[in-house]
């Protein structure tokens, strides 16, 4: 789960975490009041999504008076903000975060993600804040610092004080560099995070450091420990498709191809995709309906695989352990009875009562092609699509 930049803020300040201060603002108005709470005379207006590049895209600005903070704000919000991460549709402004001005000496960058070649929570950190590290790592990944932390001992000064020596701080920066990190730690840790990132991590004119931006991203596996967490959601930042599977407990994620896949295990689903790729196709989503496919759960995992403009066929890959193949086939039928199926639908059964199952798809005078086989499946899915052209 992702959450927003204001929010990621104010976890990060509990846990000791220097950043500036700011206010959410729903309205121009609300900004321009939030400006006038905040004091000064320099505010940022910083649009809130789900999403990195705001700055690039139009989306962050130096404002100098609370007319201009009125006017910046009527423009950005309501607006669709094209960043590199959005893609070409954008993502719709519905909300800004007010934010005092800054006095930047230096930018860096700086995060705590999960290795996964290691099983260990890293600190990742570059003297070239502001950018993205993925450009930083291709061009010049002698400019990256990576400290492992073990699990049995944590964050310890002495990694906090590596990093800062790497990103050349002096002085009290090294102290306050320790502060830092460990606070970012603890609220990884204790919070359930999968990234905690921290770009740029600004060093002020008077030697400060101060969390100019944030991006705090979760593991749902913890959000039901993870109340406070987990009220932080933000729907409308969501696929609307993924939100309705979670609320019928399927997992599904939407892709960029044209065959939609209905699978029972997380397994069998990456194998369906894989062999779909080997084919010479694309998988339009990865879609686990679980042990248990019964004929409503069938009918709203069909649901929103259709509901995808770029589906161009289906492709229903069951193993029956758990449920029989003659119940799925079944659910099968009656959904596909129920819904416009409009697209070319190809069924692999596979496991107990398999004959049954296919017999039941073959009798139901329904425009069904059955598969005997995973490669079989595939080469149907795929030869159906390329013929429908």
């Amino acid at each position: 789960m992702n959450i927003h930049e204001y929010q990621a803020k104010g976890l990060l300040a509990k846990f000791g975490v220097a950043v500036p201060r700011g206010r959410v603002a729903f309205t121009p108005t609300e900004a321009e009041v939030a400006a006038q709470e905040l004091g000064g005379s320099v505010w940022v207006v910083k649009a809130q999504i789900h999403a990195g590049g705001r700055g690039k895209g139009g989306g962050v600005k130096v404002v100098k008076s609370l007319a201009e903070v009125k006017t910046t704000s009527e423009q950005m919000l309501g607006m669709t903000l094209v960043t590199h991460q959005t893609g070409p549709a954008g993502k719709e402004v519905n909300r800004i975060y007010i934010e005092e001005g800054c006095d930047i000496a230096r930018e860096i960058y700086l995060s705590f993600l999960l290795d996964r070649a290691t099983g260990w929570v890293t600190v990742m950190a570059s003297t070239e804040g502001g950018m993205d590290i993925e450009k930083v790592a291709a061009e010049t990944p002698e400019k990256i610092i990576k400290v492992a932390i073990d699990p049995a001992v944590g964050l310890q000064p002495f990694h906090a004080r590596k990093v800062a020596f790497g990103l050349g701080l002096e002085g009290p920066q090294i102290r306050s560099a320790v502060t830092f990190l460990q606070g970012m730690y603890k609220a990884y840790t204790e919070l359930d995070a999968s990234l905690v990132e921290i770009n740029p991590l600004v060093v002020t004119g008077e030697g400060d450091l101060i969390a100019l931006d944030a991006k705090m991203n979760f593991d749902n596996n913890g959000l039901l420990r993870q109340k406070e967490v987990a009220g932080l959601r933000d729907e409308t930042e969501e696929d609307a498709a993924e939100l309705e599977a979670g609320r019928h407990e399927l997992n599904y994620i939407k892709l960029d191809g044209a065959i939609g896949c209905m699978v029972n295990g997380a397994g069998l689903a990456m194998a369906t995709m894989d062999i779909i790729k080997l084919e010479g196709s694309d998988p339009a989503n990865f879609l686990d309906v679980g042990g248990g496919a019964s004929a409503d759960r069938v009918t709203i995992a069909f649901k929103i695989i259709l509901s995808d403009p770029n589906v161009k066929g289906i492709l229903v890959n069951i193993f029956g352990g758990i449920m029989r193949c003659d119940t799925i086939a079944e659910g099968i039928v009656a959904a596909a009875k129920g819904l416009d199926i409009h697209v070319p639908l190809v069924v692999r059964l596979e496991g107990t009562n398999v004959d049954k199952g296919k017999a039941i798809l073959a009798e139901s005078g329904l425009d069904i092609v059955s598969a005997d086989s995973l490669g079989d499946a595939a080469k149907k899915v795929v030869a159906a699509i390329e013929g429908a052209h």
